[in-house]
């Protein structure tokens, strides 16, 4: 294959600690065997030294450039917000875009978007089945542009210094259960330092209820806001829907999470499982969200409601490792939950264009919010808009498949 600008890097701290030993025994034999040349090494340190360090790279080297990376979906994201916020100096001062094309070893925890990419199997635990994307590299195969969500979180119009932040994820982006599961598992990570400690943040959040107003942005070409129907086995057009395609969706909220690229968040997690079995043509990213009041026996928010609705929402949770069946499951009119019959369904799946959440000012843990594993807080009185995006030709990031 032609040569091209070649960095190699992995985070020596990520999932279980054995990136270093992974790549020494297994990814640069197999560059050597290949008689690939690396133009750099890296091993990453403090946060954010990953953008910083792909940024110099290709502020140095011309054409396109391949990162070779070991980590998980946390220095990706890194990486993304480095370069998606940067204007490029050195050797591309005059370029008007830059792509990055990346070769993913999976070393994280989860590692969402390579086992999205390449589905796992009974042998994940075989070095091969974390080479597929190298593999891929070296016979020079296709590369897959990844869309982005680009959030901005923003201070109240009233604001007398009005700020906003600018979060990009290539996987998740969520409020929420799943934010505040990610937000109080960063503390356990020493601990335990695989998937588990989600699990033990989970069932420390999972009686919380979120108070937001969320509207339901459309497609950008389709101009609608879609829902899964599971009678129809299709999406078809959300029929609470206004003139201009929008939904406006109110709490309280027990779940809230979409998704890029990728239909699960670990490799049995399918909670986006249609992004893969019902592939989308527009640019567009799946969301999952649970409401309690669709409950047919919620009467008003109280402890005693949201201890037995816990149950509910374990249920859907257990749901999505079991290839994703959470989106089948709806309401019988007692309220238990089944895979059969014609009620409610307790998932609400969602395609569209993008969303806005509107947290209620006196709900804390409301204002968190996740973009691929960084935790973020929107203000009082502001707001979180979500978008996807896929970048021009010729930019943007591109994974070896």
């Amino acid at each position: 294959m032609a040569s091209c600008p070649l960095l190699v890097m992995y985070n020596p701290i990520c999932g279980d600690g054995t990136a270093e030993a992974f790549f020494n025994e297994h990814v640069f034999p197999r560059l050597e065997e290949a008689h690939i040349q690396v133009t750099q090494k890296l091993v990453t340190g403090a946060a954010g030294h990953a953008g910083t360090a792909v940024i110099e790279f290709l502020e140095r080297y011309e054409g396109n450039v391949t990162v070779i990376l070991g980590s998980g979906d946390g220095t990706l994201h890194e990486i993304i917000n480095g370069l998606s916020l940067v204007i490029l100096k050195g050797v591309r001062e005059n370029v008007v875009s830059s792509s990055v094309s990346v070769v993913l070893v999976p070393c994280g925890t989860a590692n969402a978007l390579y086992y999205s990419l390449f589905k796992p199997t009974s042998m994940n635990d075989d070095p091969a089945c974390k080479l597929k994307s190298l593999e891929a590299f070296i016979r020079g195969s296709n590369v897959v542009p990844l869309t982005l969500a680009v959030t901005t979180l923003s201070s109240p119009p009233s604001s007398k210094k009005p700020r906003s932040k600018v979060a990009v994820s290539a996987v998740v982006t969520s409020t929420a259960l799943h934010a505040s599961i990610l937000h109080d598992s960063e503390s356990l990570r020493k601990e335990v330092p695989g998937i588990e400690r989600f699990k033990i943040a989970a069932r420390s959040n999972i009686t919380q209820w979120y108070s937001s107003h969320v509207k339901l942005l459309p497609m950008p070409s389709a101009r609608v806001v879609e829902i899964y129907d599971p009678d129809q086995k299709t999406f078809v057009i959300h029929e609470d829907s206004d003139d201009h395609g929008i939904v406006d969706a109110y709490g309280p909220f027990a779940y809230f999470l979409s998704t890029v690229n990728v239909d699960r968040l670990e490799p049995a997690f399918r909670i986006t499982p249609l992004a893969s079995d019902f592939v989308s043509s527009e640019t567009s990213l799946d969301l999952v969200m649970v409401r309690p009041h669709r409950d047919p026996t919620f009467v008003m928010d109280t402890i005693e409601a949201r201890n037995t609705f816990a149950e509910k929402s374990n249920t859907v949770l257990a749901a999505a490792y079991q290839d994703g069946n959470h989106i089948n499951l709806r309401y019988t009119d007692d309220g238990k939950i089944t895979s059969e019959g014609t009620g409610p369904t307790v998932v609400e799946y969602i395609r569209c264009g993008g969303w806005e959440w509107i947290p209620d000012d006196v709900d804390e843990k409301a204002h968190l919010l996740c973009s691929d594993g960084a935790i973020f807080s929107i203000v009082k009185g502001g707001r979180a808009v979500c978008r996807a995006a896929v970048p021009a030709d010729g930019a943007g990031f591109l994974v070896y498949v």
